[in-house]
């Protein structure tokens, strides 16, 4: 999004952006989202992928669904859980370049 694009936004429009930021800022979730990169996975899948606790993904996925950032669909008895839209992992890549660059330059200066 282009600079010009965000000051043009509504408060409403803000408000959604920042649930998106909330719903990112969890180590957790960010675990999740992480593992649906490869595709689409069940719970129990991703209670392996994570090591978290299966109470704990579905709290995760719940507010992740909530967000519209993960979606899910039924096939037969499984509940399979995928990234919504692609636009949150290329997010996802422009953060963790932006955060490694930092970290680089922090350890540069020690």
């Amino acid at each position: 999004m282009a600079k010009a694009a965000l000051k043009r936004l509504s408060d409403s429009e803000f408000e959604h952006i920042a649930a998106h930021f909330r719903a990112l800022s969890e180590v957790s979730r960010l675990r999740i989202v992480a593992a649906l990169q490869s595709g689409e996975h069940n719970v129990t899948e991703l209670v392996e992928i994570t090591g978290l606790s299966q109470p704990n993904v579905s709290r995760h996925l719940q507010i992740l669904l909530n967000t519209g950032l993960v979606e899910r669909k039924k096939r037969g008895l499984n509940a399979l859980y995928q990234i919504a839209d692609e636009s949150l992992m290329e997010l996802c890549g422009v953060v963790c370049r932006g955060a490694a660059a930092c970290r680089q330059r922090r350890l540069s200066t020690k």
